[in-house]
């Protein structure tokens, strides 16, 4: 491969990169806008933000039948990393309705 093929490779995924980012970026806050009416169905039934079994689950559904090159761990941790954002987004929301801002 010339640098000339080289730069124009690397050029080119990249762009292909931003692209999937905005993707990532807006299905993140469409996952973040459901949260909103999962603290509220949450808040009725007088249940706890964190929930260990269903974080769990839903790695475990992340992870099943994962094809890579992403490894389960490395999903694992992302999903819990975006699961620990959710709830924080959980709270603030439940401080507000409780007038602790």
């Amino acid at each position: 491969m010339t640098q000339a093929e080289a730069q124009a490779l690397l050029a080119d995924c990249r762009r292909k990169i931003d692209a999937i980012d905005v993707e990532l970026r807006d299905l993140l806050n469409r996952r973040a806008g459901i949260v909103d009416d999962v603290v509220r169905a949450k808040e009725a039934l007088a249940m706890p933000v964190y929930e260990a079994a269903r974080e769990e689950e839903v790695v475990r559904k992340a992870t099943t039948g994962n094809p890579g090159p992403l490894g389960n761990q490395a999903l694992q941790h992302i999903f819990e990393t975006i699961m620990q954002e959710m709830r924080m987004i959980q709270q603030v929301y439940l401080d507000r309705r409780q007038g602790k801002q």
